[in-house]
């Protein structure tokens, strides 16, 4: 195991994160499949998205790096004021992922970690978090570090 770099991904590392990315979406859609949508191929759709939010100033995309391989990303925004959610203007934290063989050496809380100095950075004086029902251990470590609970979704199935 060699030193993990976290830092800002480049446009060449997208396809590394999409794979990771399209994991946690199929992690969600395990819990829920009504809730979480599943549109294949994951990848490709979350590669495309990223390729735009990569320069876009309010968006941030972090990687964690280990011996030149990609292990763990983080993909956070800056928020406007949303009157809907009753939210102040903030940072929202979207996505973190470390993947599987990674997991359990702090690489996730240095992730976050460095999400919340660049969100900071762009202005952010809160960030927000959601985390699927099922993750307790997901909602028990972001409660480690800090993060209090203030919503719960709630959702219904319309019949056809």
């Amino acid at each position: 195991m060699g030193e993990i770099l976290v830092r800002r991904a480049k446009r060449s590392e997208l396809s590394a994160v999409a794979r990771m990315a399209a994991a946690l979406v199929r992690e969600h859609h395990s819990l829920d499949s009504q809730r979480f949508m599943l549109v294949e191929p994951v990848e490709v759709g979350y590669r495309e998205w990223l390729g735009k939010e990569i320069t876009r100033r309010g968006a941030v995309i972090l990687v964690a790096e280990e011996e030149l391989e990609i292990v763990g990303y983080s993909y956070g925004t800056l928020e406007s004021r949303n009157w809907n959610d009753l939210l102040d203007a903030c940072g929202k934290l979207h996505d973190v992922y470390v993947a599987k063989q990674s997991r359990r050496r702090g690489i996730a809380r240095r992730l976050v970690d460095a999400m919340l100095l660049e969100l900071k950075a762009l202005g952010a004086p809160r960030i927000v978090l959601m985390s699927a029902e099922g993750n307790r251990a997901a909602q028990s470590f972001f409660q480690s570090l800090g993060f209090r609970r203030t919503m719960v979704e709630m959702t219904r199935e319309l019949e056809a």
